[in-house]
């Protein structure tokens, strides 16, 4: 990872990216983004993740996050992704009615093996960006950017009508996940 994008402050909120290898669009079906939930959950309950806000989109993923706890964020996202690449791929060769499973597993067996850090597959690019969010001008900018993404590629009309996304937390309904509120 450069030397500018790191995670330097521990108490401090981060928006981050994870992109699918390849622009991939692996979350057009709901059971890969189903994978991606439970995992961010599984983070939140036992690892100290925190998360302000989400979206999943076809082929990457924005985040603004925090960790509480002992756990270091970068080793949070670290197992995240590590854990969510191999659940997913199992997924995609165990389900029947995927009809892209050859081409994207041949993709991802490639990316792996031009990648001294993986031993077969590898599904998410190796870095996540992460940015500090050190003021209210950027909270407000990310947050914003990570809403109105799934508008913005003709998704939804409206960005709490996004299910994979934590905007409808911030409108006052129930989402898929959830968030620490942004104060």
């Amino acid at each position: 990872m450069s030397r500018k994008y790191k995670v330097r402050d521990q108490s401090k909120l981060y928006f981050i990216t994870f992109t699918v290898v390849h622009w991939v669009d692996v979350f057009t079906r709901a059971e890969y983004k189903d994978i991606f939930i439970s995992s961010l959950q599984y983070c939140q309950v036992n690892k100290g993740l925190e998360v302000y806000a989400y979206v999943i989109m076809s082929n990457h993923v924005h985040l603004i996050v925090g960790a509480s706890g002992l756990n270091k964020l970068e080793e949070i996202i670290r197992d995240l992704k590590k854990y969510t690449s191999k659940r997913i791929i199992k997924a995609i060769e165990a389900n029947l009615k995927e009809s892209r499973k050859e081409w994207m597993l041949s993709i991802f067996e490639k990316a792996g093996k031009n990648n001294c850090n993986n031993k077969n597959f590898q599904f998410w690019k190796q870095d996540y960006h992460p940015i500090e969010v050190s003021n209210n001008k950027i909270m407000d900018q990310k947050l914003e950017y990570i809403h109105e993404n799934p508008v913005k590629a003709g998704l939804v009309t409206t960005a709490e009508c996004y299910l994979y996304s934590s905007a409808s937390n911030y409108y006052g309904l129930n989402g898929l996940l959830e968030i620490k509120f942004i104060e």
